[in-house]
C-alpha cells in the first residue's frame, strides 16, 4: 500500500498544534502576574505561534525520531522548541528593518497587530523560551546537552542569524550561485538539519546514522528555498499567504534570478532525489521522509 502523506501531515500536524495550544495556555503566556509572563506579550506570541502554517520543522523532527524507529511523542517537544525559534525568525524577518513584509500566513504580520516593539519582544521570548522546552525532552542529559548545544549553532550566528546578516548584506548587490546557496543552508538549511537529527538524537541515532540523516536534511533545506524562490515569482497572495515577489522587490538574488524557472526546479529535483537515496538504510521507517521530500518539490505554497 502506498503511503499516504496528507494523512501523516495531518496527524502529526494535529500533535503539534495540540502540544503548542496546550504550552500557549500555561500560566505563563496567559496571566499578567508580577514574575509571570505579562499579558499582552503572551497574545503577541500566541498571535504568530498558533497561525498555523505547515508545522514542517517539528513534523521533521518526529520524523527523524521515526525513522530510528521510535515513537513521535518522543521528540514532540524539541519539535514544538524549532516551531518557537522558527516563528521568533518568521517575526523579526517580516519588521520594516527587515523584510517589511504586511502578511504572514494570510493575516497582517506580527508588528501590523502589536507595534514594532512587541513584535521584536515577542520574538526574543520565543526564542529564549524554546531552549528550556527543547530540554524537558525525554533523554539522557548527555544527549539533551548535544540537542541544545546544536540548536543553539542552528539558531544562531553560524546558523539561521548569521544566513540572514549575509542576506541582508547581500541585498541589492550580484551574488552566484555558490554564495547564494551558503546564504540558504545558514538561514534556511540550518534548522532544517537540527530538525530532523535532534529528533534522530532522541531516538537512539548513531553516528553514521547521523551523517546520512544530516545529507537528507541538507538537501531538504535546499530543495525547500529554491521551491520557495519559484513559488514566490509564480504564485499570488492567496496561494503562499504572504507577499508574491517581495524577495525581488527587495533586490535579493533568487535562484530563480540565476537559473530561471524551469533551471531552478531541475536543480531541486536533483538535489532532493539525492538527499532521498541516503535513507536507503533506514528502510521503511524513513518513508515519511521520503514522502515529504517529494511534497517539498511539489507544493504549491
Amino acid at each position: 500500500m502506498a503511503f499516504d502523506l496528507n494523512s501523516y501531515l495531518s496527524e502529526r500536524r494535529n500533535l503539534v498544534e495540540a502540544e503548542l495550544l496546550s504550552l500557549s495556555q500555561q500560566p505563563a503566556l496567559v496571566h499578567g502576574t508580577t514574575g509571570l509572563c505579562p499579558k499582552s506579550l503572551g497574545e503577541s506570541i500566541r498571535y504568530s505561534l498558533l497561525a498555523g502554517g505547515k508545522r514542517l520543522r517539528p513534523i521533521l523532527a518526529l520524523a527523524g525520531c521515526e525513522a530510528m524507529g521510535h515513537k513521535p511523542e518522543v521528540a514532540l517537544r524539541f519539535g514544538c522548541a524549532v516551531e518557537m525559534i522558527h516563528t521568533y525568525s518568521l517575526i523579526h524577518d517580516d519588521l520594516p528593518a527587515m523584510d517589511n513584509d504586511d502578511f504572514r500566513r494570510g493575516r497582517p504580520t506580527n508588528h501590523k497587530v502589536y507595534g514594532e516593539a512587541m513584535a521584536i519582544l515577542a520574538g526574543d521570548a520565543l526564542l529564549t523560551d524554546a531552549f528550556a522546552l527543547a530540554i524537558q525532552s525525554p533523554a539522557p542529559p548527555e544527549v539533551l546537552i548535544e540537542i541544545v548545544r546544536e540548536l543553539s549553532f542552528s539558531a544562531g550566528s553560524p546558523g539561521m542569524v548569521g544566513g540572514q546578516v549575509i542576506d541582508v548584506e547581500a541585498t541589492g548587490k550580484p551574488i552566484d550561485l555558490a554564495q547564494l546557496k551558503v546564504l540558504h543552508a545558514m538561514k534556511t538549511g540550518a534548522l532544517f538539519d537540527v530538525s530532523l537529527r535532534g529528533g534522530a538524537r532522541l531516538g537512539g541515532a548513531s553516528p553514521e546514522q547521523l551523517a546520512l540523516i544530516r545529507i537528507y536534511a541538507q538537501a531538504l533545506g535546499l530543495a525547500f528555498q529554491i521551491v520557495d524562490d519559484v513559488l514566490d515569482v509564480t504564485q499570488d497572495l492567496a496561494q503562499l499567504g504572504k507577499d508574491p515577489g517581495s524577495d525581488r522587490e527587495a533586490g535579493k538574488t533568487t535562484y530563480v534570478d540565476l537559473l530561471g524557472v524551469e533551471g531552478a526546479m531541475s536543480q531541486a529535483r536533483q538535489v532532493m532525489a539525492e538527499g532521498i537515496a541516503a535513507l536507503a538504510p533506514f528502510g521503511q521507517a524513513a518513508e515519511p521522509l521520503r514522502a515529504l521530500g517529494q511534497y517539498t518539490v511539489e507544493r504549491k505554497n
